[in-house]
């Protein structure tokens, strides 16, 4: 009786102690459990034939929830079977005023709005791929991008960007692509023939015939979404149906079910928009309210009006709420969970609270790599946690990475070299079967740019992130910073390499030299520009303010510019932007002169210390 007790009381304890020894040791074995799970279910899909596929989830919760609620935007509700037969409805249409085939690329331009949804569900019927445009390009942005996605003779556009695509109609005219505007008619008489609206009131709202995408496997595209990377202009990752079909997981492994409501502001042409907010809520059966822009104002109203239970954000969308004024009723909302990435440690801790006990799931990812974090165990300014599954299932490692010579480090034997924990190093993922990286659309040269070889033994690949972190004596990983030459601000990622073109088209500028520098108390990397002007040429201020703000989207516009009369290069002829980063905006750490971007003024204003404090208290908003 004595033995029993005792064997009793140790079963007792025994979980006890193990969390006193392991603190994460439970944590770790459910998400394990849950890992598992999803596998089983993403091997078992991708074995069904015909190909089990992203659209195919969509028309099982049509068939089995069609009268559940799916979109809600401006106060409209649209259920799943409303979303089919919408969808169905554009399909029809296009197949009657178009010659699209099953494999064809379309360009979507479109806002955050329901036809959005409907647009990529009708393409994916009709077996097409998407290419999901930012809306905030403009001119020669605009055809950049458009032409990344080779082949495309189709672009599809809210009624709100008619205006942005007419600007650019001459130049789509050149590659005969066909221009649709989503609206029953065009806002003005359009200037090309081929600007039409699509019309969808007389389109029938009939299935579409399966054989019309009969030809879509697991490696067909399936959407282009567009990425500065760490190498350039803007490139198109290609999301091939496989990519997708993992996607479908990622709101369902953080616990989300058919009960939720998801809050959607970000951009739906984003990956995290598109591929967890959208297919996310197509996964789990989940109802999403759907913004047209992100409002801190409006936010918390909304997510108690609309009974939302889930929010997506990005850092900079969780800083914009904690610095609101502060509400009464702050923590009065029925918000459970947020999930996203970029959330820097001291908003996370302002944001629990001032908001409420909200379980966060930070996360990392890219567009176009071949592996993830998810941070399950909560651990403020995580972004993942090492797991042996998860590293067994997508190996992975940190390596020695030299910021001044902007390449890994490589040993005698050319071998790369893996950081210890605690220490930050270049993340590179292998590429193999079950992580796979596809690359850019007809862009062989930047992919290869992404792929590193020879990285532990003589022939193996892997994919370069272009991404510091680190790993802790706990296991906890974290982000430290991007390599190359691209930056993070807004949210957006910034390629110096686009803006520095573009700011090289002005006739007074010889050479630019774009990078970010930090600003307190905001995220990211501000834009900056060291310019030197031509000889016998003066910087014209007004000029440079008109020629960004035409060219540029609004996170791509330097808001500071320092005038240099020589640019400083390495042995290899690469611009140095270490000591320009360092000296920031800081007029007092140089002579050159350095400018403001001034919206009230329209045009760039010189820095003075006055200045400079003003913005560093908050005094001037970025």
């Amino acid at each position: 009786m004595f033995l029993e007790s005792v064997l009793l009381a140790c079963l007792i304890a025994f979980p006890l102690i193990l969390k006193l020894i392991f603190p994460f040791f439970w944590t770790d074995f459910l998400y394990h459990i849950e890992l598992l799970r999803i596998l089983i279910k993403f091997v078992s899909r991708s074995r069904r034939r015909p190909p089990f596929l992203a659209l195919d989830r969509f028309l099982e919760q049509v068939k089995t929830r069609p009268n559940k609620t799916f979109i809600v935007f401006e106060n409209k509700p649209y259920s799943f079977k409303d979303a089919d037969k919408e969808s169905n409805k554009i399909a029809n249409a296009l197949r009657a005023v178009s010659v699209l085939r099953s494999g064809d690329p379309v360009v979507l331009f479109m806002l955050n709005e329901p036809a959005f949804i409907f647009c990529w569900l009708a393409l994916a019927k009709l077996g097409c791929a998407c290419a999901l445009l930012n809306t905030s390009i403009r001119a020669r942005s605009l055809i950049s991008n458009f032409r990344c996605c080779r082949g495309a003779k189709v672009l599809i556009a809210s009624a709100e960007l008619q205006a942005a695509v007419e600007e650019v109609c001459e130049d789509l005219q050149q590659d005969d692509v066909m221009i649709f505007i989503m609206s029953e008619e065009l806002r003005s008489s359009s200037s090309s023939s081929r600007v039409k609206s699509l019309s969808v009131l007389e389109s029938s709202d009939s299935d579409v015939p399966q054989s019309y995408r009969a030809n879509v496997s697991f490696t067909s595209p399936a959407v282009y979404i567009y990425t500065s990377g760490t190498t350039g202009l803007p490139k198109a990752a290609v999301i091939n149906q496989t990519r997708l079909l993992a996607a479908l997981a990622v709101l369902a492994s953080n616990g989300v079910t058919e009960r939720d409501v998801i809050y959607v502001t970000l951009p739906l042409y984003h990956t995290a928009g598109f591929l967890i907010g959208f297919l996310g809520s197509v996964e789990t059966g989940s109802t999403i309210i759907l913004r047209h822009k992100f409002s801190a104002s409006r936010f918390w109203d909304e997510c108690r009006l609309y009974n939302v239970t889930v929010i997506q954000y990005i850092g900079e969308v969780l800083r914009y709420l904690c610095n609101t004024p502060e509400k009464r009723d702050d923590k009065e909302h029925g918000v459970r969970l947020a999930i996203g990435n970029g959330l820097r440690a001291d908003v996370w801790r302002k944001f629990l609270n001032r908001f409420g006990n909200i379980e966060v799931r930070e996360f990392y990812a890219s567009t176009e790599g071949n592996v993830g974090f998810v941070n399950y165990a909560g651990q403020i300014g995580a972004v993942g946690r090492v797991s042996y599954l998860h590293r067994k299932l997508f190996p992975y490692s940190l390596i020695q990475y030299d910021t001044e010579r902007d390449e890994p480090v490589r040993d005698s034997k050319g071998l790369c070299v893996e950081v210890p924990k605690g220490q930050t190093g270049l993340l590179v993922s292998k590429i193999t079967e079950i992580a796979p990286f596809v690359g850019y659309a007809e862009n062989e040269h930047q992919t290869e740019k992404k792929r590193l070889r020879d990285v532990f033994k003589s022939g193996d690949v892997y994919f370069n992130s272009g991404d510091l972190l680190k790993i802790d004596r706990d296991n906890f990983i974290y982000f430290q910073d991007r390599v190359g030459d691209t930056f993070r601000w807004k949210g957006e990622n910034v390629a110096t390499t686009e803006v520095s073109d573009i700011i090289g088209f002005l006739d007074f500028v010889e050479e630019v030299n774009v990078y970010g520098v930090k600003v307190p108390g905001h995220e990211g990397r501000i834009g900056m520009a060291a310019v030197k002007i031509r000889d016998g040429m003066e910087f014209e201020r007004t000029k440079m303010f008109n020629h960004v703000r035409n060219f540029l989207p609004a996170y791509a516009q330097p808001r500071f510019i320092r005038i240099q009369s020589c640019m400083e290069v390495t042995r290899t002829f690469k611009q140095i932007k270490l000591k320009l980063v360092e000296d920031g905006f800081n007029p007092t750490v140089t002579s050159d002169s350095m400018y403001f971007l001034c919206e009230n003024e329209k045009t760039y204003v010189s820095i003075t210390p006055f200045i400079y404090q003003q913005i560093l208290t908050g005094s001037i908003k970025l």
